[in-house]
């Protein structure tokens, strides 16, 4: 049954690093379903409350690197409100309209019509509030990433 649950907590986990590419995956969700149904398969033991409280202040730490990626790398560039809202819209609706590539042109096309309509920014403000969205995300990727990684090896050190 071990292995079942480690198989299970595994696939939940990769699940999980596909939502970093695939915002409409949640994520945070994944990995905690998969310590969850860890716990349920095999055992609860190991997840102390010393466990627990550290997974939630890195799900906190989630949230908070998506948002401030996305924040900082708009306003770095000169970007509005309206551009980190065109952004957010593109990023989840992009791979939708467009298949595969979506996921790169949609918060840069977000960003970009957002600046240009909304706002009313130059053509070349816009295009500096597209790329500036593009690399919010992709430090977003990273920086989560990164946490979810950390998140993990936690969770082997406690349940060995």
């Amino acid at each position: 049954m071990e292995l079942i649950g480690m198989v299970v907590a595994i696939l939940f986990f990769i699940i999980a690093f596909a939502g970093l590419v695939y915002p409409i995956i949640p994520s945070a969700l994944f990995m905690i379903l998969g310590f969850l149904l860890y716990g349920l398969l095999v055992t609860f033991d190991g997840m102390t409350w010393l466990f627990w409280s550290i997974q939630i202040l890195f799900i906190v730490l989630l949230f908070g690197a998506d948002m401030l990626s996305s924040i900082l790398g708009v306003q770095k560039f000169g970007g509005s409100k309206a551009g980190m809202w065109g952004s957010t819209i593109g990023l989840l609706i992009g791979p939708f309209v467009i298949p595969v590539a979506g996921i790169i042109l949609g918060p840069f096309l977000g960003a970009v019509l957002a600046e240009l309509i909304v706002t009313r920014s130059g053509f070349k403000q816009a295009l500096k509030t597209g790329v500036g969205s593009l690399i919010g995300f992709f430090t977003s990727i990273i920086t989560k990433g990164s946490i979810m990684i950390v998140m993990i090896i936690i969770f082997f050190i406690f349940i060995k």
